[in-house]
């Protein structure tokens, strides 16, 4: 008897044990897969497996619980990785493709929510479409609101129950009443854009559905009425304020994770006002109240190095005369040259590199030593001439590495003749190919 109820338990057991398993291509460009289960503001570390030949299995432990799942492929992570839906119950099989993302053979609620976003975007873009050829057919634009309010429906009334229903009702796009002209559409899709969801649900907290939606509120709910960059950035803003006051309430660290989403889309585009704005205004505090120090160094150091900004000081001695690059006024350009004596990609890339830059004559060269010591570059730093040279003893913990955030060398930075960072070469290459436009 003792041992029939063994049994049963462990049966039981790896019953309660769910996978996902499946494809990746191209399959020899990724050896790893790591599931992370998304939690409002944060991820949790749930397993992870080799890919092996593009295919993997990854089993969850019994106490996974039912949530959105991140699947990391590569790195940088927050870059390589794609979301499935895992209701508790069901195993989970697909296909992903790095071009076209993942399909699923096996895993209802995942295949339900691939085809209802496929459907309803194709149905969203038959509106956008009608305004783009400039439409007149009311008949054709009724048809198009039947469609989408039967479609929405449909997929709601045959999804209760399961976790894909909460991304459903939330998604429910604005679908008129009636036939809009497009500048009315366009008005009433921003007014009503929070409609359907709450930035409270839990359930949605804990996936990448709301900060997608957030990130697509502030960056397209914009009318053709704005034509530059800085009418743009204003109307930007604006939507930033609207989305703060829907997130009242909300978790300091959730509302920190939107913020910081919202920032990292506004630097990447170079969108410096509302980057700064974001941080200033919203995100500096948010990390100071989660005690989330490295958001602050790191958002920090990005603005002290991205383009357009002032470099940072550097002062070296040349004999017995101190300079200072902010004072250097004798070239249209500037190259700083992060590199070290004892890095054998340094001594390989800077000789060639040395006799090329002789070629431009507006430009100076400030090459900056990352050493332990002065010896070997004393012997290194004479076969460059021409080259103003700085050591930074210390090498990685010197100031200049952390000014610059230097992690390898040879690192370039290109300066205008204001000092201003226009160009962050990745090799030598590059470097004179910027040069030579």
């Amino acid at each position: 008897m003792k041992q029939t109820l063994l049994l049963f338990f462990l049966s039981f057991i790896v019953q309660a044990q769910h996978k996902i398993s499946g494809t990746i291509t191209p399959a020899n460009d990724y050896t790893w897969v790591i599931a992370y289960r998304i939690m409002p503001g944060t991820q949790a570390y749930i397993a992870d497996t080799a890919v092996n030949n593009g295919k993997f299995t990854l089993t969850l432990p019994t106490s996974a619980e039912p949530g959105t799942y991140r699947l990391v492929y590569a790195v940088p992570q927050e870059q390589f990785y794609f979301d499935v839906l895992y209701d508790g119950k069901e195993d989970i099989q697909l296909s992903f493709d790095a071009q076209t993302g993942p399909s699923y053979s096996a895993s209802e609620e995942n295949k339900i929510y691939v085809s209802y976003f496929k459907e309803i975007t194709g149905l969203k873009q038959l509106f956008i479409n009608f305004y783009q050829e400039g439409g007149s057919d009311t008949a054709a634009y009724k048809k198009m609101i039947l469609q989408s309010n039967q479609a929405q429906a449909a997929y709601e009334e045959s999804t209760k129950g399961m976790m894909v229903h909460e991304f459903i009702v939330a998604n429910r796009p604005y679908i008129p009443k009636d036939y809009e002209s497009s500048e009315v559409y366009w008005q009433h899709k921003k007014d009503h854009y929070f409609d359907h969801f709450d930035l409270k649900n839990p359930v949605l907290q804990a996936s990448g559905f709301l900060t997608d939606r957030v990130n697509g509120y502030v960056f397209t709910a914009i009318t053709s009425a704005v034509k530059t960059k800085a009418e743009s950035e204003s109307v930007f803003r604006e939507n930033i304020k609207t989305v703060n006051e829907k997130l009242q309430g909300t978790d300091p660290l959730f509302q920190q994770h939107v913020f910081y989403g919202l920032w990292t889309k506004a630097a990447s585009y170079g969108y410096d006002d509302t980057s700064d704005a974001i941080f200033e205004h919203y995100l500096k505090s948010l990390a100071k109240s989660t005690n989330n120090q490295k958001i602050i160094d790191d958002i920090d150091m990005h603005n002290r190095l991205r383009f357009g900004a002032t470099a940072p000081e550097i002062i070296w001695q040349e004999g017995t005369e101190t300079k200072k690059l902010s004072e250097l006024e004798d070239a249209d350009c500037y190259v700083l040259i992060f590199w070290s004596s004892t890095c054998s990609h340094c001594l390989s890339e800077l000789p060639p590199l040395h006799k090329k830059m002789a070629s431009f004559k507006d430009v100076k060269v400030i090459a900056v030593g990352m050493e332990d010591d002065d010896t070997t570059w004393k012997l290194e730093s004479a076969k460059l001439s021409g080259f103003d040279h700085a050591i930074a003893l210390g090498k990685w913990e010197n100031k200049y590495a952390k000014s610059y955030a230097i992690s390898q060398t040879p690192t370039y930075f290109v300066l205008d003749k204001n000092k201003h960072i226009i160009a962050k070469p990745e090799d030598d290459k590059a470097l004179v190919q910027f040069l030579s436009r």
